[in-house]
């Protein structure tokens, strides 16, 4: 990350402040969390660290700068190690005791830079998109002075009187939801959080009620519903909700995989299937442990990839998978789908036999293959059926075992 200089010799002109110094603590309240919330996971990464992202993606923005709490240093540098573009952002300033202060510290830390435009952007609205960072950088060149992103109000509003009843409802026409970013001329907006400042306003909940009380018009730019900022448990929970749908519509090639194995019994007292010890008077032969519920879904897996079999990953040759526990195999296949980028989306195992009864153990399978797999139970079927007493199966020579593996892989 650069200083707050110029990270090249080129005219910088349009900045972004990402106001991240807050603790979050209606979201504390919620979630009996201990990090502010701009640091929670959110689909694996920061929230912070998405909203910058988001920031850095569009080629309008020459800088970045993050507003910090001065607790936070070494949190903030952990979730942004490694981030793309790491040339426009620069290092954090420390924010003060309002959000008002925090932004002033920011204009204050990019005078040097003389930048003309300046968005000013919270740090846990993570889904700002590129047209609206395009939409208020339009604007600003065609004139504005000061812009809030917002939606209209789509709701019926209720004000409540003084006995805790609806005193009237407000119409909504006209009403609009302000967003973030909000986007001034950069000059104008130091100078009137500057004048704020001197004159003991610190009671402003936006940027743009500033340049409002300081005489400018401020114009509405385009938000979005799905910019929204992540403030309670709910929010969070609609944001993983998004996050989750985002990597699935990424995950468009839907592939479908099946496999079969089958054991004969051999002298013995358990039978491993599923990754469950079933007590029996026989068990199953093979090189490995012989588990044939295990192995189907592994070749299923394989198969929906397009990569061989069980065979050709662990040849039964080979000594050192004598008496292997086959959740390595089904754990090897389940890894290689995420190698791809893909996840698996359901797993079904139909098992075939006339003997050990496999209902009271179906469900301890389905939570040992989801915890091999590291997906959900609810991804996983395990059926069991008979053969009618015909054929291997129906003799109780042994047991087999069909399955299909769905998985999900980018384009």
């Amino acid at each position: 990350m650069s200083d707050i200089t110029p990270p090249s010799p080129r005219n910088l002109e349009t900045f972004a402040i990402v106001v991240a110094a807050g603790r979050g603590t209606r979201l504390a309240r919620d979630a009996e969390q201990a990090l502010p919330k701009q640091y929670l996971p959110l689909g694996g990464v920061a929230i912070l660290r998405r909203t910058l992202d988001a920031l850095l993606k569009s080629d309008l923005i020459d800088g970045v700068l993050p507003v910090i709490h001065p607790d936070d240093r070494m949190l903030y540098q952990s979730v942004v190690i490694g981030l793309e573009d790491e040339a426009r952002l620069l290092h954090p300033v420390e924010g003060g005791a309002t959000r008002q202060a925090s932004v002033l510290a920011g204009l204050e830390a990019l005078q040097p830079l003389a930048p003309g435009k300046v968005l000013i952007h919270d740090g846990a609205r993570p889904f700002v998109t590129n047209a609206i960072i395009e939409d208020a950088v339009r604007m600003l060149d065609d004139g504005a002075k000061a812009l809030v992103a917002a939606v209209p109000v789509t709701d019926t509003l209720k004000r409540e009187d003084e006995a805790g009843n609806v005193g009237e409802t407000v119409a909504r026409e006209g009403l609009w939801a302000a967003q973030t970013p909000q986007s001034f001329d950069f000059p104008m907006i130091l100078a009137a959080h500057r004048h704020a400042a001197k004159q003991g306003r610190v009671d402003f909940t936006d940027d743009a009620a500033i340049a409002e009380w300081a005489g400018y018009d401020v114009a509405i730019s385009p938000g979005d519903t799905a910019n929204f900022k992540i403030t309670t448990k709910a929010d969070l929970a609609a944001a993983e909700g998004r996050i989750r749908m985002e990597e699935i519509a990424a995950l468009a090639d839907i592939r479908v995989g099946n496999g079969y194995d089958v054991h004969a019994f051999e002298p013995g007292d358990t039978v491993i299937l599923g990754g469950i010890g079933i007590p029996h008077d026989r068990k199953l032969k093979g090189h490995s442990d012989a588990d044939v519920v295990l192995h189907a879904l592994a070749d299923a897996i394989f198969g929906a990839l397009g990569d061989g079999d069980i065979g050709s990953h662990f040849p039964p040759s080979d000594p050192q998978w004598r008496g292997a526990a086959s959740d390595i195999f089904l754990s090897f296949a389940a890894d290689r789908v995420r190698a791809r980028g893909g996840l698996i989306s359901h797993l079904d195992a139909t098992i075939v036999c006339e003997a050990p009864k496999i209902g009271p153990y179906r469900e301890a399978m389905r939570i040992r293959i989801a915890e091999i797999c590291r997906i959900a139970v609810d991804r996983v079927a395990v059926k069991a059926t008979t053969s009618e007493k015909l054929g291997f199966t129906g003799r109780k020579e042994g047991i087999a075992t069909l399955a299909t593996a769905t998985i999900r892989l980018p384009l």
